[in-house]
């Protein structure tokens, strides 16, 4: 599960850091900030790092990143039925752009890059759908010179080339709903649907095709986290599933194979470079992605937990965030170094992770005996790719409960993702949102050591924590539904904001001033449900699970403790915290809920909750927020520029050396990805 950055950004684990900024490379750029397209900034992210590891390690993380990119254009697919097509019209249009009228190629080039950095044309965020400021027209006028210049002459993974000037025409035809129509596929996913639809109607994503909610009632998916649920003509529902085949044939390819395949190439050049644990690991990935059944997925996942090498990586169907009925996994992944200062700082926290359950206000029968210490990793990023962005600076994986029983789980923390947007953020921010100048300096002091240790422990003590009834000991996801991954986020905040006071974080030197440090996590966390407003500038609900998290905990304690005050000052909404030991017993009392709720599989309890206080919110205090922000003149939206690597070979095709450089350029980036499947693109993009 993903912990996405709040409002400001995150450092993260500052006040463990034993290592000085030494490290970030004299090179490197004032400013992380690469490009600002509207409300999108592109951060470049780096990994000083890389330079330490060994040849071999460098060769390792040269073909897994390169597995990364293989796999990078399925949730393009996932997220729409026209995502690549959509893309690979961008793409060659970028590529081949010679000639294209100056005004119409910066509009397309504007476009293209908010496509990319969302993984399609809807916010990454919001969910809902953003539209071009070129026209249909300009867009062909443009692909009918890219055509002229040699683009769409080649295959693009497994759409065949548009051989001829009419077929590129016919292309963007075909595309014109897509791209401009706003009432087309006007949101990925929709968790509350207008009145006729149903979440899977009503959501764009390919998880379901013809097929609604009320057909799925009694329908058994062998393969829920991997297949595409389709209804034929007769009425029958069959999946779709997502796998390469094997090479004997006894398993047959599926959905996405062309781009499976491709990943196997290149992890299996990385298993040739791995020690012999990880190779374990990377012939498990294998395997599934060739058979794609669950057992070796969940036998991937035994053996990857265990696994603590220097040079991870996460690759794979994972988080069901973008399937409304969070079932379906999409696509991605993010290779990392361990930075390992900081890594052994934070194995404190998670060596007493034991302590922290017992210390749980929920009902003992819920908590858990054998408790398995997880794995915490802080770590550098070396490439993000699918449905993985720069704004998740913590995940704890694997999701699967059958691995956390068994082996616990495995924490990332990660460090370039928090300093290149704490980096590229403001302060003045709290100059605008707080009223108090004692929680201002308070803030200004220790606002990232309170972020980091939410993060920390929200990664390390909460996922991992709590057990399951006999009822849904196999997963809670089918019991809560759509309404599992806000529950599980929330309890997972709420498991820092609860702990943050125990002394035991002093004891383990984990925190400084103790009380100044919680209130600054509290004060934060009041804040951000007001602020995080900004983000949704459509519509009066909110649909993304860590935004409505953040919701459902503050109106909750509002409601049961009046321990947080929304009050106006001169004109201006805010929030604060009146009472912060009355906030932490409501803390509590929802943690407490929650887990139970988890538990026993309870989904109309949760659904009340969420509904009640995570979903709906007040659109003129939206536009309030909105309007202050735009008058700070800050992104409201992230998007990452991953470090290159860049390989030498030798006659047999083995890596010889790997060379790691940060060109600031995120439209080029894109371009290389997609390069790996379209050879035109291949010989004219560097």
């Amino acid at each position: 599960m993903k912990t996405r950055a709040a409002l400001f950004g995150a450092c993260l684990l500052s006040l463990l850091a034993a290592r000085a900024s030494t490290q970030t490379p004299a090179s490197s750029p004032a400013s992380p900030l690469v490009e600002r397209i509207v409300d999108t900034g592109f951060v470049q992210l780096q990994a000083p790092s890389f330079g330490q590891l060994t040849a071999r390690q460098q060769a390792l993380a040269y073909w897994l990143s390169q597995a990364s990119i293989a796999i990078d254009p399925i949730v393009y697919d996932q997220l729409s039925q026209f995502g690549i097509r959509q893309k690979r019209v961008l793409e060659e249009i970028m590529a081949h752009s010679s000639g294209i009228a100056p005004d119409t190629l910066a509009k397309i080039r504007s476009y293209a890059l908010l496509f990319w950095a969302n993984r399609g044309n809807h916010n990454d965020y919001t969910a809902q759908k953003f539209l071009p400021t070129f026209t249909i027209d300009e867009l062909k006028q443009a692909a009918a010179k890219a055509d002229s210049n040699g683009a769409f002459k080649t295959a693009y993974a497994d759409l065949p080339p548009l051989a001829t000037a009419d077929a590129v025409a016919k292309e963007i035809d075909a595309l014109r709903a897509a791209f401009v129509d706003p009432a087309f596929e006007p949101t990925v996913t929709t968790k509350n649907p207008p009145a006729g639809q149903d979440i899977i109607q009503a959501s764009a994503n390919t998880f379901y095709r013809g097929v609604t909610l009320a057909d799925l009632k009694n329908f058994r998916e062998r393969y829920a986290l991997n297949s595409r649920v389709v209804k034929g003509r007769d009425g029958t529902l069959r999946e779709e599933v997502y796998r390469a085949g094997t090479p004997d044939g006894n398993v047959p390819a599926g959905l996405y194979a062309v781009y499976l395949k491709k990943a196997i190439e290149h992890l299996e050049k990385a298993r040739g470079v791995a020690d012999p644990a990880q190779a374990k690991v990377i012939d498990d990935l294998i395997t599934f992605y060739r058979t794609g059944e669950f057992a070796d997925w969940l036998q991937f996942g035994f053996d990857w937990v265990r696994d603590d090498a220097a040079v991870d990586f996460a690759n794979g169907f994972i988080e069901v965030y973008r399937d409304a009925r969070g079932a379906k996994g999409s696509s991605q992944s993010f290779v990392t170094i361990t930075d390992k200062p900081v890594t052994d700082a934070t194995v404190k926290l998670a060596q007493n992770a034991a302590y922290f359950e017992q210390q749980a206000p929920w009902d003992a029968k819920y908590k858990r005996q054998d408790f398995q210490p997880p794995v915490v990793k802080a770590v550098e990023t070396l490439i993000e790719t699918g449905d993985f962005h720069i704004s998740t600076v913590g995940d704890n994986l694997p999701n699967e409960n059958e691995v956390h029983e068994k082996y616990g789980t495995k924490n990332f923390l990660f460090l370039g993702s928090g300093h290149a947007l704490n980096a590229a953020g403001s302060t003045k921010t709290l100059g605008e949102f707080v009223v108090s100048r004692d929680e201002i300096a308070r803030a200004e002091q220790y606002g990232e050591q309170a972020e980091d240790l939410l993060t920390a422990m929200h990664e390390v003590i909460g996922h991992g924590s709590g057990k399951l009834s006999d009822r849904v000991k196999g997963g809670a996801e089918p019991f809560l539904k759509e309404y599992f991954s806000t529950l599980e986020e929330a309890r997972a905040d709420l498991m820092a904001l609860w702990n943050v006071w125990d002394p035991k974080l002093k004891e383990l030197g984990l925190i400084t001033d103790q009380d100044a440090v919680a209130r600054t996590m509290y004060d934060s966390a009041a804040r951000v449900a007001l602020t995080q407003l900004r983000r949704i500038p459509r519509g009066d609900s909110i649909e993304e699970d860590h935004q409505r998290n953040r919701q459902l905990i503050v109106h909750y304690v509002i409601d049961k403790t009046g321990a947080i005050e929304r009050f106006t000052q001169g004109g201006k909404a805010y929030m604060r915290v009146t009472d912060y030991q009355k906030m932490r017993q409501g803390v509590g009392m929802l943690l407490a809920e929650l887990m139970r709720i988890k538990a026993e599989g309870d989904y109309a309890a949760i659904k009340a909750l969420v509904d009640r206080y995570g979903v709906h919110f007040d659109t003129a205090l939206r536009d309030q927020m909105v309007a202050r922000f735009k008058a700070l003149d800050l992104p409201t939206y992230w998007a990452g520029v991953n470090p290159l690597l860049t390989a030498q070979f030798d006659a047999k095709g083995a890596v010889t050396s790997v060379r790691v450089t940060y060109p600031r350029d995120a439209a080029g980036q894109y371009l290389r990805y997609g390069s790996m499947y379209d050879a035109g693109l291949k010989a004219v993009v560097k």
